[in-house]
């Protein structure tokens, strides 16, 4: 943190280390989606690139005829079109220049070019015509291309189990997944924008050997250095963009932690900003340094290749003079030329610049076809009797249920069995790691056992349609989402199949001690809980949790998990929501799962977890008479009160008393 950055300095080498990784507290990042182009293209040959691209614009197209084949048949024609006028063009021209460069009075002259010029104005008029229309079908295209692969993008990543999102692999696919999606759109765009190049090309090349074979020659000669010049420039840059990557993502990093927010206040309070600002010059002058050395690279190279296309298109109009001098070539063929070298440049320059484009694009594009095609593992298994429907819940089963997530060398839960009858209330309870929030999250079917089977009136979860068994049950997370809607919608979301009446809406927010709280907001119900919207507002983790359980309340569920609904709430609003639980007791079946104890012993059965295993079962009484582990966690809260007055005694700061409400820091 003390070294300073003078001894910092540029590299410019791919494979250089990064100076910025032993100046900078900032640690290595992991690789982002935006890498994946970027680091295939700075690896990859010039050769490499062109052996891909007929595959990444074939795929284009298919994306494309999926998505609007009419607009994609036009731009096909269109740009063959184009290119036949290209073609015909010179050739018109070249009639021109031939009746022009004949012997005798202007006039006659130029009557008998009359033909010529009316033939190239035409071929003129009409290419500009089908450039129209091709610009009118790419811009509808792309609407198009991007509803066709986000919708399905979309409709895989809401479809796949829960337990995808558990696997680093899957998350980081599906990261650059989304921006393969958006790097479609450009993939379609740029190959078509190559084809156009490549067919003015095509037309030129043709025109110039239908006026003279040797004209291709020199068409060649002085257009084909330049290309490679700026094809090595872009080369350059995606070496050092590459290699550059922990630097930016560090700069990003600051650029987050000093003009956020949410780091703010800490930022003041300890007096960070000087120690942000030298991090951040330490990484920015190395980056200054380097983006220095590659522009002072690519102008060399974009120099060199200039200086010998202009040496190339010197030698070129010597060759036509000479072959003009020795009656080879006729005047009006070599000024042809002149005009097929210009288009030919401007065409070239156009596929050179779309060759990086879709080849990069093409990378993140098959980022997207590898997750669509990967992700079908994680979608779930179709029940075996399509279309059943549960009947009103009698009992739920779980039986010998185990579940280890990826990556982990324990079980999160391990070998549970227990039964839930119809309008019971229970209580999982347990340390935290204990295994609770899994085993709810598996009876709500969000999560698939690894082992064991649950049953819903005894027949197996995955018999019965998912989406019939989600609409019996309602679930309020422990790490519920802040939904960037009004506080209306926010509790109507617990809902969607039917009408978010506010009546409806407004009873469940009572139920959950929120409706005098939602009232208070500037616009009542109406309130944009999400300061990116104007007017939007924020709210406080005990204004969110009593807005996420009016949304479990909303449904009336046969099957209501409520995870750790409290933690964040003050005393009133803590029993007015525990008192609409127990109100639900013999009506209607809950599972509870909380850290405060004194909230459970109404539980008709309380299942104590430890490390992923059941270890105790039975009501409050029969707990406390076993002397278990529950006992002794009752014990531990209860140890906050003063037994013999009666009395609380404050206990230390953030830890729970008796009661299990934590006392304030």
């Amino acid at each position: 943190m003390t070294q300073t950055a003078s001894s910092t300095h540029a590299a410019t080498a791919a494979d250089r280390p990064d100076p910025a990784a032993t100046e900078s507290i900032l640690p290595e990042l992991r690789t982002t989606w935006w890498e994946t182009g970027m680091r295939a293209r700075a690896k990859a040959g010039l050769f490499a690139v062109f052996a891909e691209l007929p595959g990444l614009v074939r795929a284009a197209v298919r994306v494309s005829w999926r998505a609007d084949r009419t607009r994609t048949f036009v731009v096909a024609a269109t740009t063959v079109g184009a290119g036949l006028m290209a073609a015909f063009g010179l050739l018109a021209t070249q009639r021109v220049l031939v009746e022009l460069f004949a012997g005798g009075p202007t006039a006659d002259k130029v009557v008998a070019a009359l033909p010529a010029l009316a033939a190239l104005a035409a071929a003129t008029a009409v290419r500009a015509g089908m450039a129209t229309a091709m610009g009118y079908a790419q811009n509808g295209l792309t609407p198009k291309v991007d509803r066709e692969v986000e919708r399905r993008l979309f409709e895989v990543t809401t479809a796949v189990r829960l337990a995808a999102f558990d696997a680093d692999a899957f998350a980081d696919d599906m990261e650059r997944a989304s921006r393969g999606a958006d790097s479609t759109t450009g993939l379609v765009q740029s190959s078509m924008n190559l084809l156009a190049g490549l067919a003015g090309l095509l037309a030129v090349a043709v025109a110039v050997v239908v006026i003279h074979p040797l004209l291709l020659v020199a068409l060649l000669v002085a257009t084909l250095p330049n290309a490679w010049a700026s094809l090595r420039a872009g080369h350059l840059r995606y070496q050092t963009y590459a290699a550059g990557s922990v630097r930016r993502r560090r700069l990003w990093l600051l650029h987050r932690l000093m003009a956020e927010r949410d780091s703010a206040p800490e930022l003041r309070s300890y007096g960070l900003r000087r120690f942000l600002l030298d991090q951040y010059d330490r990484v920015m002058g190395v980056e200054t340094g380097i983006q220095l050395a590659l522009a002072r690279r690519v102008t060399t190279t974009t120099t060199v290749g200039a200086m010998i296309t202009g040496v190339a298109t010197a030698v070129v109009y010597v060759l036509l003079g000479l072959l003009l001098v020795d009656g080879q070539v006729p005047l009006a063929a070599a000024a042809t030329c002149v005009v097929a070298v210009q288009s030919a440049q401007r065409s070239l320059a156009v596929v050179t610049y779309q060759v990086d484009h879709v080849y990069t694009e093409g990378q993140h594009f098959r980022d997207y076809t590898g997750f669509m095609t990967r992700a079908a593992a994680y979608l779930p298994q179709r029940p075996k009797s399509p279309g059943a429907t549960p009947d009103g819940l009698r009992e739920i089963a779980v039986d010998a249920v185990s579940l280890c997530y990826p990556e982990r060398d324990t079980a999160a839960v391990d070998g549970v069995s227990l039964t839930i009858r119809a309008g019971q209330t229970v209580a999982f309870v347990g340390e935290n790691g204990s295994g609770k929030s899994t085993l709810a999250a598996m009876i709500a079917n969000l999560r698939t056992p690894t082992t064991g089977t649950i049953r819903w009136n005894g027949r197996p979860l995955v018999d019965w349609d998912a989406d019939e068994l989600r609409t019996r049950t309602a679930v309020v997370t422990q790490e519920y989402h802040k939904w960037p809607f009004t506080a209306a919608t926010n509790i109507a979301l617990g809902d969607v199949g039917t009408e978010p009446r506010r009546d409806r809406i407004e009873a469940a927010a009572a139920r959950a001690a929120a409706h005098d709280m939602i009232r208070e907001l500037p616009n009542g119900y109406e309130t944009l809980l999400d300061r990116t919207f104007a007017g939007g507002q924020d709210l406080s983790g005990g204004q969110w949790q009593r807005i996420t359980a009016a949304r479990g309340f909303l449904r009336d569920a046969e099957l209501l998990i409520m995870d750790e609904p409290s933690s964040a709430l003050d005393p009133r609003a803590e029993e007015a929501l525990f008192q609409a639980i127990r109100d639900r007791q013999g009506r209607a079946t809950t599972i509870l799962i909380t850290h405060r104890l004194a909230n459970v012993r109404h539980a008709d059965r309380i299942f104590v977890l430890h490390h992923g295993r059941l270890v105790e079962e039975g009501g409050h009484d029969d707990l406390m008479a076993a002397a278990g582990r529950y006992a002794e966690l009752f014990s531990i809260q209860a140890a906050g009160y003063d037994a013999t007055a009666g009395r609380p005694v404050r206990p230390a700061d953030g830890e729970p008393g008796a009661d299990g409400v934590l006392s304030p820091a």
